[in-house]
């Protein structure tokens, strides 16, 4: 069965089965937010031979990336879920099934965190467009925005990077398995089909803060200076008062520390070295290759996060999995990746070297 056997109508009827039947079939969905709560609308678009196709996604993986990639654009705002909107352009020749199953895969990333589609629309179109809205609340004053990072500040990142860049690596060329280990080819696609988007950090981050919040400050006592790793770039000192900017890692490690930085008109230094690789990438992979997949490969929708020493500490020692203390926020303008073994000289990140469309 096709799309044009059905219509737009008898692909609605079935599409608004993944839907709750009490908020679907208006002009419009109503989302009832909480008293003092501020509500957070974001939009990703996914267009076949840009950012999925079926040589590296199935129709259930691709909706699992698009709605994934919204959460995680959520999670980076300190965000919950409240729910999405779909819309979908497709050609009239495209199957039913292949619809259905894109459904599928996003209301399956979508339960893990108690949220549902609420509505969309669907279209005609040349190529398949998956337009995702994402509706999300959180407190007004634990939005966590770009425009925080102070001097002196780590930076945190939840989880490992560039695993997703190896696994789209293993489907354009399959013939690479063979250098992996048996199980490690599998968990790297998984982690480009399947990203996690890391709502399940914001709980612990309030918690923390929270606690350092009143126990630190809330007293008058300042907050003691955690060891950091070594730098030829020594921190300055920050406010005692915790703030903390971030998003997350879908374009890439590069990408987010590079927009933190100009939206707080400060600059970084990362430490190579402390970056958190995919094990598979030690028998691999060579080094530099390692740090390109890890810096610019995108797409492994991690938070990075920019707040005070000793909290920052404090979520990765809670985070485990990779997480870690990457670098430190410096005056000045420049994010530099260090080598503390000093065999590389230091590198300038710029945002050219990451994904843009339109580049060439």
């Amino acid at each position: 069965m096709l799309v044009r056997d059905i219509g737009e109508q008898g692909l609605l009827e079935r599409l608004q089965r993944f839907c709750p039947p009490e908020i679907v079939g208006d002009d419009a969905a109503v989302l009832v937010t909480k008293p003092g709560e501020s509500l957070v609308v974001t939009t990703d678009v996914l267009v076949d031979g840009v950012h999925f196709s079926e040589i590296t996604t199935s129709a259930e993986d691709a909706g699992w990336r698009a709605a994934a990639a919204n959460l995680s654009d959520l999670a980076a705002m300190g965000a919950s879920p409240l729910g999405i909107t779909v819309g979908l352009g497709l050609r009239g020749e495209v199957s039913v099934s292949w619809v259905e199953e894109l459904y599928q895969g996003i209301t399956q990333c979508l339960q893990k965190y108690n949220t549902s589609i609420v509505g969309g629309d669907v279209v005609r179109s040349p190529v398949i467009t998956l337009s995702i809205t994402a509706f999300g609340q959180a407190h007004p004053h634990r939005i966590i925005r770009r425009n925080q990072a102070a001097l002196g500040d780590a930076i945190v990142v939840t989880g490992v990077h560039g695993a997703s860049r190896a696994g789209l690596e293993l489907l354009l060329h399959p013939e690479l398995r063979q250098n992996l280990q048996q199980g490690d080819d599998t968990a790297l696609i998984r982690a480009h089909q399947r990203p996690q988007p890391r709502l399940d950090v914001l709980p612990i981050l309030w918690e923390i803060l929270h606690s350092f919040s009143s126990a630190l400050y809330g007293r008058g006592n300042p907050a003691p200076t955690p060891p950091i790793p070594p730098s030829p770039h020594p921190p300055l000192s920050h406010s005692p008062l915790l703030t903390i900017a971030g998003m997350d890692s879908s374009d890439g490690l590069a990408d987010a520390v590079l927009q933190i930085c100009r939206a707080s008109g400060v600059g970084a230094v990362l430490e190579s070295r402390q970056i958190s690789l995919p094990d598979a990438f030690n028998y691999w992979l060579t080094n530099e290759q390692a740090l390109e997949y890890a810096i610019y490969g995108g797409e492994d929708f991690e938070l990075v996060l920019c707040l005070p020493s000793l909290p920052a500490y404090e979520l990765v020692k809670k985070l485990g999995n990779g997480a870690a203390i990457v670098g430190t926020i410096t005056s000045g303008s420049k994010v530099i990746l260090h080598d503390q073994n000093a065999k590389n000289p230091d590198q300038v990140l710029t945002l050219g070297r990451g994904f843009q469309h339109f580049s060439q």
